[in-house]
């Protein structure tokens, strides 16, 4: 694809970044089919597990909350003078799902070795036509737009590797999952994920430090797995952190298994309903971790977590395992490696 015609894309998508109110960005059609067909090339030339140079910072959902998506470039930098891995679910819930893929998958036809998308559970049409893109692209243009881009998700791989130290994908860990080559030989393109199996896992599961070895989810799919999974994989495989998206944390950011496994979420103040922060990890030449919060552009009062990760309308800033005077207004900052 042109650089020039991307590049124009690109500047149309960012003019709406000033405009608190929302408005939907001027989108061509043709644009957006070129555009989902040139990232789609790219994600099929790549394996599903990607390896990724640090410096790089990584951030969790988006959910179409587009003006959410700017406010992290302008706090984070904008590519390529910065390099992003983000770990899906783009699309959904927020009234800007388009402008969304529109914007990440531009930058990714532009900057290929600078930008990085991997698959989230809402890249999937059994998602994605119930919780708002469907609605989104038939209001907007037709059926045929969102096939496209439905046909593009098929291909964007499900997990990456950050300087061999950092294992990332959109869910979590798989009790079937014994090698890391086996994410490779995952099958694609899928447009509907299998309700079981390693692909499901990798988009579906969630931590829960109430259980040993792995559990049922009350999601109705997939697994839960305990501190002792996480320890066990992060020793097997020589790695320093598992991060992982797929669940609202209150400050943007929470650790799991001391510290060997980090959820991030990068909608603030998510669907309008809560008072969630954004967290981004920045992952710096040195695996120096600085984790970067962006408060939610939210007015009236909404909805706070308590501690146990459930919602109510009382102020809780505890996140476990992370130590209060490590915790300051601009981030906090953690060196992982090996003794």
């Amino acid at each position: 694809m042109n650089p020039g015609r991307v590049d124009a894309i690109i500047e149309r998508l960012l003019n709406v970044r000033h405009c608190r109110t929302g408005p939907d960005a001027p989108l061509n059609a043709d644009d957006l089919y070129a555009v989902s067909q040139a990232a789609r090339d790219i994600f099929a030339s790549q394996p599903m597990l990607i390896e990724i140079e640090a410096p790089v910072k990584i951030c969790g959902d988006i959910h179409g909350q587009y003006l959410d998506l700017l406010r992290i470039f302008d706090h984070c930098g904008y590519p390529p003078d910065s390099n992003y891995l983000f770990l899906g679910d783009y699309v959904d819930r927020g009234r800007q799902s388009l402008e969304t893929i529109a914007l990440l998958f531009a930058y990714k036809v532009r900057y290929p070795l600078n930008v990085f998308l991997l698959r989230g559970n809402h890249e999937s049409e059994d998602i994605n036509e119930r919780y708002g893109f469907f609605e989104e692209c038939i209001r907007r243009f037709d059926v045929k737009m969102y096939k496209h881009f439905s046909d593009t998700f098929a291909w964007l791989p499900v997990a990456g590797v950050v300087a061999d130290r950092i294992l990332c994908m959109h869910g979590g860990l798989s009790p079937s999952l014994d090698h890391l080559h086996q994410i490779k030989s995952l099958p694609r393109p899928l447009s509907r994920v299998d309700q079981s199996g390693i692909m499901c896992d990798l988009l579906w599961s969630d931590p829960d430090s109430s259980v040993r070895g792995y559990g049922d989810n009350d999601r109705g799919v997939s697994h839960v797995f305990g501190p002792d999974v996480v320890e066990s994989f992060v020793k097997r495989h020589d790695l320093d952190l598992i991060c992982r998206a797929h669940q609202v944390v209150e400050d943007g950011y929470e650790f799991f298994a001391n510290r060997q496994l980090l959820t991030l979420f990068s909608a603030p103040g998510y669907c309008g309903e809560f008072d969630n922060k954004a967290g981004v990890l920045s992952v710096d030449p040195s695996l120096v971790l600085t984790i970067q919060i962006i408060d939610p552009l939210l007015d009236n009062k909404k909805r706070r977590f308590q501690p146990n990760g459930q919602f109510s309308t009382s102020n809780s800033s505890r996140i476990d395992g992370v130590s209060p005077h490590k915790r300051q207004a601009s981030g906090s900052s953690y060196v992982y490696g090996k003794n």
